[in-house]
């Protein structure tokens, strides 16, 4: 598999670094980045300045860890020529944007690949997606965590309590996770988002809650470092995803 890749923050250069060591399910054949010295030490046959160019590499897959704003402006361009896996899901919150991208998808017969990320139990959570009838899932973190601008707080603070489709629009850097679970489960209206600050602890926790309407009940529980506004966990899960890549067929897929 071609792989190209769009961002080269933390979790890009992590991503780079295991599949460039060879046993994973391809090859980096660009990598684009807005910054030219966080690329210095990558070969220079595999840095794109230009993403408009990035049809004439034919990759297979283009993965996005750059921002949600990589989606608006290249996202269905992307999905014209190859899958799409864009990680800064709080983009889809824009349900004209996601329409247009699945559509893109369909039109191409690519894939639009929404990665589970720190969301753990994405599996069955798509398996049941049509019985659902409630589900919340929250955040917990230390304001430093965040990577927001003045929020502080000495003691817990309930940050935000809402739809996952208006937690987007207000975090949008900070809830991608939130945007997976509620794509695979009752949609962005209806999947209520939970965000506390609490400066007792330094590690992230992220809950689900989802109720069934004929009486299931899945609880999931994930505990982990924090590594900035993600958990130390995030690069591995999201070269997991990219190694379940293949064969899709559905314009809008969960890896």
């Amino acid at each position: 598999m071609r792989i190209g890749l769009v961002g080269f923050g933390f979790i890009g250069a992590e991503l780079y670094r295991r599949v460039a060591a060879g046993d994973g399910p391809g090859e980096i054949i660009f990598v684009h980045g807005r910054s030219r010295e966080r690329l210095a030490g990558l070969p220079g046959e595999l840095i794109l300045d230009d993403l408009s160019k990035a049809p004439d590499l034919a990759p297979d897959l283009v993965v996005e860890v750059a921002g949600p704003e990589i989606s608006h402006q290249h996202g269905e361009t992307l999905l014209s020529f190859a899958d799409y896996m864009p990680l800064s899901l709080t983009a889809l919150a824009d349900a004209a944007l996601c329409d247009r991208l699945i559509l893109a998808a369909a039109r191409s017969r690519r894939s639009l690949l929404v990665a589970h990320g720190a969301l753990v139990g994405l599996d069955s959570l798509v398996e049941w997606q049509g019985m659902w009838d409630e589900v919340v899932i929250s955040f917990r973190k230390p304001p430093a965590s965040l990577g927001i601008s003045g929020v502080e707080a000495t003691r817990e603070k309930l940050l935000f309590d809402g739809s996952v489709r208006d937690i987007a629009a207000h975090y949008p850097h900070n809830v991608n996770a939130m945007v997976a679970c509620a794509l695979a489960t009752v949609g962005l209206d209806r999947c209520r988002a939970r965000l506390v600050a609490d400066p007792a602890i330094d590690h992230l926790e992220l809950a689900v809650e989802a109720h069934g309407r004929d009486g299931s009940q899945i609880s999931i529980r994930r505990r982990q470092p924090a590594r900035g506004v993600s958990g130390s966990e995030m690069a591995a899960a999201v070269y997991s995803s990219i190694r379940r890549v293949g064969g899709l067929s559905d314009a809008m897929a969960f890896v």
